[in-house]
């Protein structure tokens, strides 16, 4: 794997194979270091297991996939400048990466100027679409209005909300505040920190968690400082199992690197949890575990994985990596993945995806306490705003 900084996994052939047959060259753009690392190492691993197994299977078409990686080390700049340098310098048109949503704005108008085409499997605020994007994480209708109506029937009606200061937080805290307050609940307080927040400012925040004594917080802080906030909330003596932090991010990888003991009780709304009963994780934990050992496997790998591979079912459809060809044939495949069957929705070009809640466990594992009964159309742009659909007696534990 071709990349600035030396990276681990190198599924690339050498030689006169490599110069005879040239490989199908993508692009991974993916931070290994800055705020965001833990979860976007997580989106590389998830990347490079899937490459190698398309690869090992004899590629598409009888040709590898050739991939361009480097470390944007979680700037906004550098994922445009890094963006452009793979289009225009490394002959890139398919692209695979970014995480937050302040990385994505940024990469966009170099995607679309290029006509290349990016996929992005982070969860995200919705609010967008692009003939250049393929979204395959999850938007609010498939886990913000799922949590709330949860957290609603659960937990109680008083909510505190604390988010990460940019686009992501501030739009999944403006769409959770109105669920709330539409069903009869409260905010009792809504604040914002650094992406990278100090130690003395997550105090505070948990200071008067403990003070107002809400009945659940809904995070959105990300990286180091939400890491942090788990921590602190123990140290103050909050009990999670009566007033717990419900999130849409914090899953296995990251609650490994808090201290599982520290996270018991607290809520994750997901797709994905890696303690799903289904044949295809069973096959992608086995595979993952070969490679990565003892690693958790997470929603952050696991749709980094499925995207590649439905790229691959797409390419072998159209033969070549013309953005718009892809688009269509991507529109027509599916893939058995981990949490169960993925497809693209060819409304939005957004993944229909089987909404989930869990509760993690002392051991850092997640007992699922509910299940969509069915797989929920994406609606980025909530349309059909409310829990009409979403209340959770049709689910199951």
């Amino acid at each position: 794997m071709q990349d600035d900084d030396t990276m681990e996994p190198n599924p690339r052939r050498s030689g006169k194979e490599a110069s005879a047959d040239p490989g199908w060259r993508i692009g991974v753009l993916y931070s290994r270091t800055g705020v965001t690392a833990a979860t976007e190492s997580e989106h590389f691993f998830g990347t490079v297991l899937a490459i190698e197994e398309i690869n090992a299977a004899g590629g598409v078409e009888g040709r590898l996939l050739d991939p361009v990686a480097y470390d944007p080390k979680s700037d906004p700049d550098e994922y445009r400048r890094l963006a452009t340098r793979m289009v225009q310098e490394d002959d890139v048109t398919v692209l695979f990466g970014c995480s937050t949503s302040s990385s994505r704005k940024a990469v966009l108008p170099v995607i679309e100027r290029h006509n290349a085409l990016l996929w992005y499997c982070s969860i995200y605020e919705g609010f967008e679409y692009s003939p250049n994007v393929i979204y395959t994480g999850a938007v609010p209708n498939q886990n913000s209005m799922q949590l709330a109506a949860y957290l609603l029937r659960n937990h109680g009606r008083r909510f505190f909300l604390v988010g990460a200061d940019y686009i992501y937080p501030r739009e999944s805290n403006r769409i959770m505040r109105d669920m709330v307050e539409q069903h009869g609940g409260e905010i009792v307080e809504e604040i914002y920190l650094p992406s990278d927040a100090d130690v003395a400012d997550l105090v505070g925040v948990v200071r008067q968690i403990k003070a107002l004594e809400p009945d659940a917080v809904f995070s959105t802080l990300i990286g180091r400082g939400a890491r942090a906030f788990y921590r602190l909330y123990r140290e103050h003596e909050i009990d999670p199992e009566r007033i717990p932090i419900a999130s849409l991010t914090m899953t296995e990888g990251e609650t490994r690197m808090i201290g599982s003991q520290l996270c018991g009780n607290h809520i994750v709304s997901a797709s994905y949890l890696n303690t799903l009963e289904l044949a295809g994780n069973r096959r992608f934990l086995e595979s993952w575990r070969a490679r990565f050992g003892d690693q958790p496997a997470s929603m952050w790998s696991e749709m980094a994985y499925n995207q590649v591979h439905l790229f691959a079912l797409a390419l072998a459809r159209t033969k070549n990596l013309d953005a718009a060809k892809l688009v269509d044939a991507v529109h027509g495949v599916e893939f058995d993945s981990p949490e169960g069957l993925l497809k693209i929705d060819p409304e939005n070009n957004h993944a229909i995806l089987t909404p989930r809640i869990a509760v993690c466990r002392p051991d850092g594992s997640f007992d699922i306490v509910w299940e969509s009964p069915k797989p929920v159309k994406p609606d980025p742009y909530l349309i059909a705003y409310g829990f009409s659909e979403f209340w959770l007696d049709g689910g199951r534990a």
